[in-house]
């Protein structure tokens, strides 16, 4: 009798808008990903024949993690997310050990240590690492009540939680996932009552370390991303080809795309790296046009801002942060990687959330939001 009472109260509170988002981006991104494998070939063909071109490996691979994803955001879910803060602790450290562990045995793929091999697939530590660092902010600020962060003291024990994981994901090397835990950190902290004297006092230190990032540890390929970054036209033909190509990719695309029919765009000519994981927006804007990428954004922002809606209106601190913190991976996320699309931002090899292809980065996604519906259905106390 009561669980009946407390699902419906549950069900009630259910976001079916979020996930029907989610829906809409994974669906479009399996489309990108169709586009991206799809084989060219000589002169024009119809639905039927593009279809058969299809190269449905990555297809059929995306589906499987977006199903499994699917299983690991319902068991998220179910458990009332005080429950899973209970653990916040042991996920943290068998995050660490996965990072040790890929530190000492992990598999290189493009350019970086970061792999865990299973069979013929490969789980990547790091991107869990972002749920689990989301978690222990939330748990570490959660206990401060309403006395905000006043004293570089109280900012201790999230820093060294912070310390570990970032600096095995460093070492690996990958600055695009650090860089995605700091835009955490600063999200999570924004909304936690800080000192702005705080904030623009650890601001400014950031800023002063930046000599010793790029002379001690920044390589010699992140150091040229950026400096093609600043000057697209420095090495068009060589590290400046993806951006360049990417640019060119969107910009063919005009208002309402060349189409899914055409074999003339430049992911299917393999003139667009990286065309079905890092580079998926060029891919479908080339497709779809100015019009398509619009959509793309569209969802996104209405994604974030349903997403900060439930952190609004969760019944403690401690879940509010922890959405406020899925919001700011999704930030920076969207922000770092569509930006680096049309070379706004460097490349550092950030994937687009639901859409880009890789299993690890899915269920990551799939579970940071099973914790938000997880919040949004609690977001009242039953009463019986």
């Amino acid at each position: 009798m009561f669980e009946k009472k407390i699902d419906k109260r549950l069900l009630k509170n259910f976001d079916f808008i979020i996930l029907l988002i989610i829906f809409l981006l994974v669906g479009i991104g399996i489309l990108g990903i169709g586009i991206a494998k799809r084989l060219p070939t000589e002169g024009g063909e119809n639905l039927i024949e593009a279809i058969r071109n299809l190269n449905v490996y990555h297809v059929r691979l995306q589906f499987l993690w977006f199903l499994s994803g699917l299983v690991l955001m319902a068991v998220v879910i179910s458990i009332d997310y005080h429950i899973i803060g209970d653990y916040v602790d042991y996920i943290y450290w068998i995050v660490v050990a996965l990072l040790l562990y890929v530190d000492v045995a992990g598999a290189i793929m493009g350019g970086a240590q970061s792999w865990i091999p299973i069979g013929p697939f490969a789980l990547q530590p790091s991107e869990f690492a972002k749920i689990s660092i989301i978690l222990t902010f939330a748990k570490v600020l959660s206990k401060k009540g309403d006395e905000g962060i006043n004293h570089i003291k109280d900012l201790i024990p999230i820093l060294l939680r912070l310390a570990l994981p970032l600096v095995l994901i460093l070492s690996q090397p990958d600055f695009g996932t650090a860089a995605v835990f700091i835009v955490i950190l600063f999200g999570m902290l924004f909304v936690s009552n800080i000192s702005y004297k705080l904030l623009f006092g650890i601001i400014g230190s950031g800023v002063a370390i930046i000599p010793v990032v790029w002379f001690a540890l920044l390589s010699e390929v992140q150091k040229d991303r950026i400096r093609v970054f600043l000057n697209p036209e420095l090495d068009p033909m060589g590290k400046g080809y993806q951006v360049s190509q990417s640019i060119t990719a969107i910009g063919s695309g005009r208002i309402i795309g060349k189409g899914i029919l055409t074999n003339n765009t430049l992911s299917q000519l393999n003139f667009l790296p990286a065309a079905h994981t890092d580079f998926i927006f060029a891919v479908l804007t080339e497709a779809f046009g100015f019009v398509g990428g619009i959509v793309i954004i569209g969802l996104y922002l209405f994604l974030i801002i349903r997403t900060i809606m439930i952190a609004v209106k969760a019944k403690d601190k401690f879940g509010s942060l922890i959405v406020i913190g899925v919001a700011a991976l999704m930030i920076a996320h969207i922000f770092e990687n569509i930006g680096m699309t049309m070379g706004l931002t460097p490349v550092t090899g950030i994937p687009l959330p639901f859409m880009s292809y890789g299993g690890s980065f899915m269920w990551t996604n799939m579970i940071a939001y099973g914790l938000v519906l997880n919040i949004g259905m609690r977001r009242q106390k039953i009463k019986f």
